[in-house]
This record gives C-alpha cells, structure tokens and sequence, in this order.
C-alpha cells in the first residue's frame, strides 16, 4: 500500500503546480457550466427593451417638436397682425382715422398705375379750412381737434367708396374722385365746401364753425401724380385768394 501511495504522489509532483488534477478540472468544467454563467430570459430580451425605450424617446420628440412648431406658427400668425398694425397706422391719421400724406400718395401712386394699365379718369380735390388757426388761439388745440375730426367725418361721408380721403397735415385735406369730368368735380368741391361751413361743434357754451376753399385738379398723366396734387394745391391757393379768405 505504502508503495502506490508513494506511486500517486510521484506523478502529481511529475505534473507540477501548474496542471491541475482531474478533480481540479472537473469542478472547473461545472462551474462554468453554471446558471450563472449562461444567459438569462433578461439578457435575451435586453434588445427589445432598448427598441421599446427608443421608440418612446421618438415619439416623446416628435410630440415636443409638433408642440414648438404649433408655438410658432401662433408667433407668426401674431407678428402678421402686428405688422399690419403697425402698417396701418404708418399710413393712416390717428386723430382722424383718414389717410395721412404718406398713405395717401401711396394710394394715388396705385390708382395712377391701375389707370395707366385699364383706363379710367382721376381727379383731385385739395381743400384747406379758412377761420382754422383762431379755432386754436380762442379755444384751444383740444378744440381744433374736435373740428378737425367733424370735417372729416363730414369727407369721409359724402365720397364713394370707391374714393379716398386724406389729412395731409394741419387742417388741410384731400379727396381723390373716380372717373368724375372736371365740371362734377368742381361742383363736388363746392358741395363739400359747403358742407363743411355748416358744420358746428358744440365746445363748452359755445359752437364753433369754420370754411373750406377746395381746388380741383385733373390726373391726366399717370406718371405725374405728385404734380397733379401740386396743381390741385395751387387752385385751392387761387379760390382762397379769390374769397379773400387769408387766415389759417
């Protein structure tokens, strides 16, 4: 017995350290073979879980894009507006609601250029209050606009629509007519003069009355809107001179 106990030990030293007995290898085969070192229902089913997770970042993605986007369309929507605000009240009178200069020789450009291309007929009327500056010196500015706004809701209501009305400034005024002869359009402005002498604005105890000089002039060349304005402004000058009408 003691010879093949002393037999076994010999081939183990023959081995050496390094390679492990039979016993030694077995129980390192069933270790790896352990539940441990295989892959689990969890791992097998980690690629569907990170598709899963990507496909609600996704959607969570697109719902916030959609959501910016919609922000977005409501801001410019809301800058249109703005805009056009800001546009009408660069063209138009805040104390009267009418065309100031600006707008107004905007408006007699695209008529002028509608008329050039289709045809038609265009004339002015430049109108200028007498008895106005006395208004501000007596009663005060508060009370000139006053008078400034009854003249012209007075313009505003006894022209077409298809006509423009403008302040041009201070308490002069401008009417463009539709395919008028020269003949209706100086009555039209004798009408409108008129009109606007019977106007009084009750201001405290008192009402207060002024007049108009109109002058007409004809758009005859399209390309020359600002000289047919000018002409217009001069018949005025001239019918105010005529009625001796010098004050402001």
């Amino acid at each position: 017995m003691r010879g093949k106990t002393a037999e076994r030990q010999t081939q183990q030293a023959a081995a050496g350290p390094g390679k492990p007995s039979r016993a030694t290898a077995a129980t390192a085969d069933e270790a790896f073979a352990s539940p441990a070192s295989k892959p689990d229902a969890r791992a097998r089913s980690r690629p569907g879980q990170l598709a899963s997770e990507a496909d609600r970042l996704e959607a969570g993605v697109v719902q916030t894009l959609a959501r910016e986007v919609e922000a977005l369309r409501a801001a410019l929507a809301a800058a249109q507006v703005r805009v056009a605000e800001l546009e009408a009240r660069a063209d138009h009178d805040p104390l009267t609601g009418l065309l100031n200069r600006r707008g107004f020789e905007r408006e007699l450009a695209r008529a002028a250029a509608h008329v050039q291309r289709y045809g038609g007929r265009l004339v002015l009327i430049y109108l200028d209050l007498d008895g106005f500056k006395p208004v501000n010196d007596t009663h005060g500015h508060a009370a000139g606009d006053a008078v400034l706004r009854a003249v012209a809701e007075v313009l505003r209501a006894h022209v077409r629509a298809s006509d423009l009305v403008a302040r041009l400034g201070g308490d002069e005024f401008a009417v463009l007519l539709w395919n008028l002869a020269d003949a209706d359009a100086d009555a039209k402005a004798a009408a409108l003069e008129a009109m606007i002498a019977a106007v009084r604005v009750p201001w405290a105890e008192a009402e207060i009355a002024v007049g108009a000089s109109a002058g007409t002039a004809p758009l005859t060349d399209p390309s020359a809107a600002a000289e047919a304005l000018a002409r217009a402004d001069a018949a005025m000058y001239a019918r105010k001179r005529r009625r001796g009408r010098r004050d402001r």
